[in-house]
């Protein structure tokens, strides 16, 4: 059987990794989204359609990060790579610490999941194998899989993941730079060892975090603290740093959004969220894009078929 003539739609949600003292473990899924439109032919190869973001940028042919990860899905499940037509609709900011690169991994896999139906069948643990494969982490493209909060980990057996709903009272808030930071600088920037007092406090931090984004908002300025990772990367985003400083100063819960350069607020209402917003209008020394947003619950999803 050939999914010839087949075509999806997949919508796949912005992703905020690390959540202060969750490092490399936590993420959480945003009301922002990539819809991608994956349509198979019967001539090989590619041809990609993108709009929105990165539009004069992303590539356009195999080596699209969205094709990539939809042909090494068919290849992991055993079946030929077809040739398709890509029309992307891109929202997320790339480069920012938002998991635009996890998105297009996991719209790639979630694509070849619906194209695949009837024929061979991808469970959510091989979605999430075959997403760390290709994105190295699972923190970013569990969420993006599935929605919600998670807790990501990799064990003996592959990658794991536990999603747990998020409080209604937690009001997230994005706030985007103009300028990009690159995933792989940050990284440098980390120790490869980090005092035994600073790593049980992290414990102690991401341990209280769940419990303030699952039942205890008004702990959430506490819960993400972080000794781990945020005062290494600061001198490559000074602009964040000061940014995360002055939030924090006056009681907003203000992380690192990823590896940067945008900054994450998890408010404990909408009227906090609000004043964190005004502040940074006010008294930011750089501009800032606010983008006041729901948490996503849903993940991944295919649209149409």
């Amino acid at each position: 059987m050939s999914p010839t003539g087949r075509s999806v739609t997949v919508r796949v949600p912005a992703t905020s990794a690390n959540l202060g003292p969750g490092f490399d473990t936590l993420g959480l899924a945003l009301s922002v989204y990539d819809e991608v439109t994956v349509t198979v032919r019967d001539e090989p190869g590619a041809f990609v359609e993108i709009h929105g973001v990165g539009e004069s940028v992303v590539p356009t042919d195999a080596s699209n990060l969205v094709v990539r990860s939809l042909a090494h899905t068919f290849e992991a499940m055993g079946r030929p790579v077809p040739g398709v037509d890509l029309v992307a609709h891109n929202v997320i900011p790339h480069g920012r610490g938002l998991g635009s690169s996890g998105a297009a991994v996991v719209a790639g896999i979630v694509a070849a999941k619906g194209l695949l139906e009837g024929i061979v069948d991808v469970d959510s643990d091989t979605l999430l194998r075959l997403a760390t494969e290709l994105e190295g982490h699972p923190d970013n493209v569990a969420p993006a899989l599935f929605g919600g909060l998670t807790i990501a980990w990799v064990e003996g057996s592959g990658p794991q993941h536990k999603k747990l709903l998020v409080h209604r009272g937690v009001s997230p808030l994005i706030l985007v730079p103009q300028h990009t930071l690159s995933t792989k600088l940050a990284r440098s920037l980390q120790p490869a060892s980090v005092p035994h007092e600073d790593a049980v406090f992290n414990v102690s931090r991401s341990a209280l975090l769940i419990a303030a984004l699952t039942q205890s908002p008004e702990l959430l300025f506490a819960g993400t603290e972080d000794r781990l990772h945020q005062s290494y990367r600061a001198s490559a985003m000074p602009e964040t740093d000061r940014l995360v400083t002055l939030l924090r100063g006056h009681g907003h819960a203000a992380v690192v959004s990823g590896a940067g350069p945008s900054v994450l607020v998890l408010a404990d209402g909408p009227g906090q969220r609000l004043e964190a917003a005004e502040l940074v209008a006010r008294e930011s020394e750089s501009p800032w894009e606010s983008k006041l947003l729901a948490v996503d619950v849903r993940g991944a999803t295919i649209v149409s078929d």
